[in-house]
């Protein structure tokens, strides 16, 4: 029994580790055994231990992010594959490759009462691509074919487009523990060497079509290329060579990678959504047609605009064939490599012989409202925008810049300005949810590095298990929690005008110290009073190894009101220069 465990599992493993597929995320079971000390004992594979199944899962999804490629993540039978879940739905709707590996009880011990035995068949339902129950474990030729096709398989449906997770379950039946001898792997290598690559393609469409394309593009008077999260390499030249072509300014959300880097950025419009919001200048702002790519940005008044305005011609490029498309507005959807597109399109265009006045007022409208921005961030008083123009000045070349959600992505939206340092912005932006962020950031620290979280207090509490990743692991990353001891971002909400309820059902303060909580995973903490303070720790951070934990405290209530005064500023100051005869 035990040689058909260890060849079975050993085909497997080898198949993942040949593939490509070399870390996986273990967290620490008995009925998983087998898999586990096959990926230990493989010379190509890296085992990353994390004992909280929840955290697990979002540090792996971290590492996949990070790296653009899959990895593996395995797991003990029951409630430990329920743990998974939260992560599973994020890497879906993220499209990011993972392969969730659940160990099993055998048939004859399901539903019949046996301890830790749940129904894990398609546990995952929709959000895994793909769902196979394995075969038990056997030695015979045909059935370590089979283990390794199932590897391979499982590593080119997660890449495939749309990438994201699938899951494969293995039930094993005792003794769990596989006989590993020095020659196990050439064994299983004279039996077969490997047996399937799989090779993706991208997606293209014809000539026919992007002349049509280019036809209605060249001709509007009025056009925007609006980018949410995309992370191509190759991406920032192409789509700001198609702008310059074009004469279409870009609204660049952060997730775009186009606000820093080498890329030209005469284009890059990085103050939107102050700009459109205020409904009467947006409604002078609207465009004849809009180029989307990548997921739908953070912004919500740039959303409201392309929902108000039937009239706005959208042509959604997604190079994974999904139905990125909110607005429920778009006229196209075309199925092309976003890359490719604008290449092609580039190929057949002429640039425009003048800069149009459009362009030319969307860029004018951007100065004045990055330098509002900008004027707000020279007070000493501690302010969370004002957190992301530092990290823009202090973050050096190659550095990479997590963020959570709620109030700290909206944060970066509108206060991390365009530069020409490469500083990766990444965040969990698939669900939005404030789980498992710490785990995300430290998977993406294992791969990359250095690398900065900013994370609201409710997040950083609700996955402070991850902080034992950073111990575990040796991890170096520097963490600034925006401490305003609740929900920030209800404030900004109707609900805030519910006074009675409010800070009971969504204001929720905890008054924590999370000092302790660092302290207790070895990390090094300190709580910021002024800016120079601030610069000081974030640049020593970066140069010094371990867990770096910085608290910045600020009021809720100040909070909200400093956002406002901005942004009506922002409103005023653009409203007199469109009245002065510039209208668009």
């Amino acid at each position: 029994m035990n040689e058909a465990l260890t060849l079975y599992i050993a085909a497997f493993v080898d198949e993942l580790a040949k593939i490509g597929v070399q870390d996986v995320v273990v967290s620490p079971g008995s009925r998983s055994t087998p898999l586990a000390i096959m990926m230990a004992e493989h010379p190509a594979m890296r085992v990353h231990i994390n004992i909280d199944e929840r955290s697990a899962a979002f540090f792996a999804l971290g590492m996949a992010k990070a790296k653009r490629h899959p990895i593996a993540l395995l797991c003990t039978s029951g409630t430990a594959v329920a743990n998974y879940f939260p992560a599973v739905v994020e890497a879906y709707y993220s499209r990011v490759p993972l392969i969730v590996i659940t160990a099993d009880r055998p048939h004859e011990l399901r539903d019949v009462g046996a301890p830790q035995a749940i129904d894990q068949l398609n546990i995952y339902g929709r959000y895994a691509k793909w769902f196979v129950e394995m075969a038990l474990p056997e030695k015979s030729t045909d059935m370590l074919r089979y283990a390794r096709t199932m590897a391979a398989r499982a590593a080119g449906v997660a890449i495939s487009a749309p990438a994201g997770p699938v899951h494969l379950n293995f039930p094993l039946r005792e003794p769990l523990v596989p006989i590993v001898h020095e020659e196990t792997w050439e064994q299983i290598e004279a039996k077969e060497p490997s047996y399937t690559t799989v090779i993706p393609g991208k997606m293209t469409i014809g000539m026919e079509q992007i002349q049509e394309l280019y036809n209605e593009l060249s001709s509007a008077e009025k056009g925007l290329i609006v980018c949410g999260q995309i992370d191509q390499p190759a991406f920032a030249e192409a789509v700001t060579k198609l702008a310059e072509m074009l004469d279409y300014p870009i609204l660049a959300d952060p997730l775009s990678q186009l606000r820093s880097g080498t890329h030209a950025k005469e284009y890059i419009i990085d103050s939107y959504d102050a700009i459109l919001k205020d409904e009467t200048i947006a409604a002078s702002l609207v465009p004849d047609v809009v180029i989307r790519f990548g997921a739908m940005p953070v912004s919500k008044p740039l959303f409201l605009l392309l929902k108000r305005y039937p009239s706005i011609k959208q042509i959604v490029v997604d190079g994974e064939g999904g139905w990125r498309e909110p607005t429920l507005m778009a006229s196209y959807m075309v199925y092309c490599d976003e890359v490719e597109f604008c290449r092609r399109l580039i190929d057949i265009g002429a640039p425009k012989q003048s800069k149009s006045q459009w362009s030319t007022t969307w860029k004018m409208i951007n100065d004045i409202a990055k330098s509002v921005l900008l004027e707000a961030t020279m007070e000493e008083e501690l302010f969370e925008g004002k957190v992301f123009t530092e990290l823009s000045q202090l973050l050096p070349d190659g550095a990479t810049l997590f963020v959570g959600n709620s109030m700290p992505i909206r944060d970066t939206d509108t206060f991390f300005f365009t530069n020409d340092k490469q500083i990766r912005i990444l965040a969990n932006r698939g669900a939005n949810g404030i789980d498992g962020v710490v785990s995300s950031a430290l998977g993406a620290s294992a791969v990359t590095e250095p690398l900065v979280l900013v994370i609201g207090d409710l997040s950083f509490y609700h996955d402070l298990n991850g902080l034992l990743a950073a111990k575990m692991h040796g991890l170096h990353a520097t963490i600034i929690v925006l401490n305003n001891n609740g929900g920030g971002i209800f404030s900004f909400l109707p609900q805030a005008k519910h006074k009675k309820h409010f800070e009971m059902l969504f204001g929720t303060p905890t008054d924590l110290q999370f000092e302790h909580a660092v302290r207790m995973y070895e990390g090094n903490y300190q709580k910021i009073k002024t800016w120079d303070e601030f610069r000081h720790y974030v640049t020593q951070s970066l140069t010094t190894d371990g867990l770096h934990v910085m608290e910045v405290c600020t009021s809720r209530e100040n909070n909200v009101r400093k956002h406002r005064l901005l942004w009506e500023k922002v409103s005023q100051e653009i409203a007199e220069f469109l009245e002065k005869g510039r209208m668009v």
